[in-house]
């Protein structure tokens, strides 16, 4: 059994939808979900689906003792990154080589680094005016997005798309694809 972490931010339909996917597996267990908000609709979404959850602040995060010794509580193996927003610490990298994983809603390295999330991301491209979109599932380096890809899936895009349009065609993409990602990812090693 492979215990992973999802580490989130946000409202978590990632994160929920990696805790359902994985709900009864054998080999796969979202066994904590951690985020750097206390207020994240992500905790909620895990505490009724029955998984632990924990929030680590900016501090406890560049803890090396702190977060690892949360990790080893739970027997985490694996780190799944489902909208995080800050970066991962070199020292958890470290911990964890080529197992932690980060979903990022373009298609890299378009799109890509510092200050590229959310909204931030589906406005660039839309202002670039690109004729598709799509999300990458990649390795966690210290390079921000900078690590080797694992996986991307793509949709067009019309030039009639807003942002918001932009926005939730690349999230169905993310319903559909990230969880089969990250199962493949584990399951390989």
């Amino acid at each position: 059994m492979t215990n992973i972490a999802i580490f989130v931010s946000g409202s978590g339909t990632n994160c929920e939808n990696l805790i359902k996917h994985f709900s009864g597996s054998s080999e796969v267990c979202c066994a904590l979900v951690v985020s750097n908000k206390s207020d994240a609709y992500a905790l909620v979404r895990a505490e009724r689906l029955g998984v632990p959850t924990a929030v680590v602040n900016k501090t406890e995060l560049h803890d090396e003792q702190h977060t690892l010794s949360l990790l080893r509580q739970y027997a985490i193996d694996f780190i799944v990154l489902a909208g995080f927003l800050p970066l991962i610490p070199d020292y958890l990298i470290a911990a964890f080589p080529r197992r932690i994983v980060n979903l990022h809603p373009a298609l890299l390295p378009k799109f890509g680094g510092k200050g590229m999330w959310g909204h931030h991301v589906h406005e660039a491209v839309k202002a670039a005016g690109e004729s598709e979109t799509g999300m990458t599932v990649h390795y966690v380096t210290p390079v921000c997005d900078g690590g080797e890809i694992i996986a991307q899936y793509r949709c067009a895009l019309s030039p009639d798309d807003s942002v918001e349009d932009i926005a939730e065609k690349e999230h169905q993409l993310e319903m559909q694809y990230f969880p089969l990602a990250v199962e493949k990812v584990i399951l390989s090693l």
